[in-house]
């Protein structure tokens, strides 16, 4: 898919997406660039929602999205905020953006109370899914995506067999591992991942934005 080539791993949950406009969803430990219009944040974890980070590579004008109890955090930047729970839909500088609910059903880390995202959006015709800090649910399975970024680390998240049975639920044509080798998990679980699904060339070098 040629949208692949506009995917850019920054390791751990961290991703960059260029197209018409650019992407960055849960910046972590990168570098500052400010070529951001949207900034995507799933939850308040510090590797997910850094304020720091944020403002490294957001634009002046560009939007954070994020769930609502984030907005204190992110006001001190002077970023556009917009709020979004699970089940919400938003168009933002006319990117279609739809929050899926994130969390784990035993598992206290991540409680479904909270009220934390995964976020599908659209760019140049393609449904992009970032699945955020979530074990498999109802809700990711019911996802339809053409791309999707899905945790493998295991303990806070799916491993690598949960997120194959992500794959197998929304059949998108490329799937692309993350949420290892900082905090949790390990490149064995990433390939074992590809591995089990059958997708190759997946596993993204960690890029300087």
């Amino acid at each position: 898919m040629e949208m692949l080539d506009n995917i850019h791993w920054l390791g751990h949950a961290s991703f960059k997406v260029t197209g018409p406009l650019t992407v960055y969803i849960d910046p972590w430990n990168v570098s500052e660039t400010h070529d951001a219009d949207i900034v995507l944040v799933t939850h308040d974890h510090y590797d997910h929602l850094s304020v720091d980070d944020v403002a490294r590579v957001a634009k002046p004008d560009a939007v954070v999205v994020a769930p609502p109890g984030a907005e204190g955090k992110i006001g001190p930047t002077g970023l556009a905020f917009q709020p979004l729970g699970p089940g919400q839909a938003a168009t933002v500088k006319g990117m279609a953006v739809e929050a899926v609910a994130a969390y784990n059903p035993a598992k206290p880390f991540h409680p479904s109370s909270n009220g934390w995202n995964g976020y599908v959006f659209t760019l140049d015709d393609t449904r992009i899914y970032h699945a955020g800090d979530s074990d498999l649910t109802p809700e990711m399975q019911r996802v339809t995506a053409d791309i999707v970024l899905l945790p493998v680390g295991g303990k806070f998240t799916m491993d690598a067999s949960e997120a194959a049975r992500a794959v197998q639920a929304i059949k998108p044509k490329a799937a692309i591992p993350m949420h290892w080798g900082t905090i949790v998990g390990n490149e064995d679980d990433a390939r074992r991942f590809c591995s089990i699904v059958g997708m190759v060339g997946l596993i993204k070098p960690k890029e300087s934005n």
